[in-house]
């Protein structure tokens, strides 16, 4: 390499280390989390190799529950039973309350066969669903997570089956979740689009002020704009207000517009509106204005001309504004989870919910590789069928 190459190397190392440490490090970090998870099998790995061998019928033999019970001890020596204890209960709900306890009790058990004190510490020691628990989540390499993303699971005869009714929520998220995206891009595409066109088109020195108008939102923190909706739109508050004042309302039926999908759908918009009115602009105001003046001239009306001059060559803009209003429609996080309400969540607050609180890290690994496969699978699907080489951003 020419000493041209190791400055350009070395101006662009830097970028590439940022990008590497604060981007690639923690995706990959959650994706491998995400398949796996090698808590339970280290903790209990005797235990792990004797479940191997059983026939899944019936209770194991004594010697699956000796190396249970002295495992589980050393656990709690080591501190990590609450973990181990955590994870199993992924797989079964129930059992976290049964491992914690059990060590505890075990010590004040007379000296015997481990079996006979596990089952007088609880009967669910000896059924096999409890051992079928263990066994799962001490696989360390496990598809169980983007199962449960999907809302499935894997049966004990290793088919894949739906989860109970009452446990489906996360396709129905993700459904969701696309919707509001594609709502709120559509939203932003149909109020971004005339803004644009009316900035491209006016003198330079209106041009100036509406551009600043548009750029306002991104100087503006993104807790303060989400936070003034609701002011704005809370049933005591000006939208409301204003909507009784002229009499469209009555008083005692004032509309809820926040903490609902409606609040998510308004806050969203406005703030991601900028993203489709500046790849717009940009676009628009290469257009030369006299080639609608000559479109006219041959006889074209105007929404003639529109359609078959200008809006031909705003297609660039267009696919642009939409992919970057899209994606980033489907990450949100804080609008959904100050406005939304119950009703307005999308998937990214239960991703937030699983590192946060439940600390079911494989999990919210999982719903993120979704949500990013999706993305990259929409991110080719428009390259096939528009072309990104297309895509102008200014």
């Amino acid at each position: 390499m020419n000493g041209a190459g190791l400055r350009a190397a070395g101006l662009v190392l830097p970028l590439a280390a940022f990008i590497a440490v604060t981007f690639a490090l923690p995706l990959g970090t959650m994706l491998v989390r995400s398949v796996y998870d090698p808590t339970v099998a280290e903790a209990m790995p005797e235990t792990l190799t004797r479940l191997g061998e059983w026939d899944g019928a019936g209770m194991p033999d004594e010697v699956v529950y000796s190396r249970a019970a002295a495992e589980l001890a050393r656990a709690t020596e080591q501190g990590t039973l609450g973990q181990v204890a955590s994870r199993i209960n992924r797989v079964r709900s129930g059992l976290r309350s049964l491992l914690v306890r059990t060590p505890r009790q075990l010590r004040d058990s007379p000296a015997g066969p481990r079996r006979e004190a596990l089952l007088a510490i609880d009967e669910r020691w000896g059924d096999p669903e409890t051992w079928h628990a263990i066994r799962t989540a001490g696989d360390p390499l496990t598809a169980r997570h983007y199962l449960h993303a999907l809302d499935l699971d894997r049966a004990r005869d290793g088919s894949i089956v739906q989860r109970p009714a009452e446990e489906r929520v996360y396709l129905r998220l993700f459904a969701r979740t696309f919707a509001v995206g594609l709502a709120v891009t559509v939203l932003c595409m149909l109020l971004g689009y005339p803004i644009a066109y009316l900035i491209a088109h006016a003198s330079a020195r209106n041009a100036r002020w509406l551009l600043a108008f548009v750029l306002v939102p991104f100087w503006t923190s993104l807790l303060v704009r989400t936070t003034s909706w609701i002011v704005l739109l809370q049933t005591q508050g000006v939208v409301n207000d204003l909507l009784v004042t002229v009499g469209l309302v009555a008083d005692d039926g004032r509309l809820a517009l926040v903490h609902n999908m409606t609040g998510t759908l308004v806050a969203m918009t406005h703030i991601l509106l900028p993203f489709m009115v500046l790849p717009l602009y940009s676009v628009m105001r290469g257009i030369p204005s006299r080639q609608m003046a000559a479109a006219a001239s041959l006889g074209a009306g105007f929404f003639q001309a529109f359609r078959r001059v200008y809006w031909p060559q705003t297609v660039p803009g267009v696919g642009a504004g939409s992919l970057l209003v899209f994606i980033l429609a489907i990450g949100y996080y804080i609008t959904p989870a100050l406005v939304g309400g119950q009703s307005g969540q999308l998937i990214s607050n239960f991703i937030a919910y699983h590192m946060q609180t439940s600390l079911n890290w494989g999990l919210a690994g999982a719903l993120g590789g979704i949500l990013l496969a999706s993305v990259a699978a929409l991110y080719v699907v428009y390259d096939r069928v528009v072309g990104v080489e297309g895509i102008r951003l200014g």
